[in-house]
């Protein structure tokens, strides 16, 4: 049994949960593979509509385990490059989980754990939490979680908070769109929940597809090719089985297939 998070499934909600609040939730090549595994796990279960990525204690994710940057620092460039490889892979695995994701924070956030708040679909954070890319501090750079980093607080924000390394709050995380909800410490398990509801209330198909959608869509030019392929988009959607059924369903005045039992 890992002692770096948990899984549990109830009312098709997957929740994984940081249980390492010790360390403030920081992460090691450890708990980079269980995390990869549990979301490949979740992202497999037929019953599971969405996932919820959660944390215990004063922190969501402090970034690097001290220990293990311990061990990085006499690295050579190709154990490095693997070492990176995994990050990368665990990040992928949460961005493109095909079940829909929330992070909820409870706690401050810190270097690598900003890169998992931001693979995530959507956000709820606490407005005590605290925000920080601090590599440049420490002579890194945010190289692995840019990726996802800058797609969810744009590039303007990204220049500042890269650059200067400084905290920021979770006002300023939301008004850089980095978080979406902004909740007092008692009404966060509610927000998320509300969230976590509206996704396991839609079409699976279609939560999938659009979550596929905002992905293939994002930063593209609108030209020929974009425009044939969301078009192509529709028309797949449209004749699939819960697509004739979520309309059906609209016309008949009735609970849609995917809402029973």
């Amino acid at each position: 049994m890992s002692t770096a998070l948990t899984i549990a499934v109830q009312d098709r909600i997957a929740r994984i949960t940081l249980t390492r609040p010790e360390v403030r939730n920081a992460f090691n090549d450890e708990v980079i593979q269980q995390l990869k595994a549990a979301f490949e796990s979740v992202g497999a279960m037929e019953d599971v509509r969405a996932v919820v990525l959660a944390a215990e204690g004063p922190a969501f994710c402090a970034g690097a385990d001290l220990n293990w940057m311990r061990r990085m620092a006499d690295y050579t460039r190709d154990e490095n490059i693997a070492d990176a490889g995994q990050l990368a892979a665990m990040l992928k695995a949460i961005y493109e989980c095909p079940k829909p994701t929330i992070a909820a924070v409870q706690g401050d956030v810190f270097a690598g754990g900003m890169g998992l708040v931001a693979a995530c679909d959507m956000a709820v954070s606490v407005r005590t939490a605290t925000y920080c890319l601090s590599e440049v501090k420490l002579g890194l750079i945010p190289a692995t979680i840019s990726p996802y980093v800058i797609r969810a607080m744009g590039a303007r924000a990204a220049h500042r908070y890269f650059l200067t390394a400084e905290r920021f709050s979770a006002e300023e995380a939301h008004r850089i769109g980095f978080v979406h909800e902004l909740v007092d410490a008692d009404a966060l398990e509610a927000k998320v929940g509300e969230l976590a509801q509206a996704l396991v209330s839609a079409s699976p198909a279609a939560v999938r597809a659009c979550k596929k959608l905002v992905q293939d869509v994002a930063d593209r030019a609108i030209d020929d090719a974009l425009v044939a392929a969301t078009v192509e988009g529709i028309a797949e959607i449209r004749a699939s089985d819960e697509g004739r059924e979520g309309v059906a369903s609209f016309l008949q005045k009735r609970r849609p297939a995917w809402l029973a039992g």
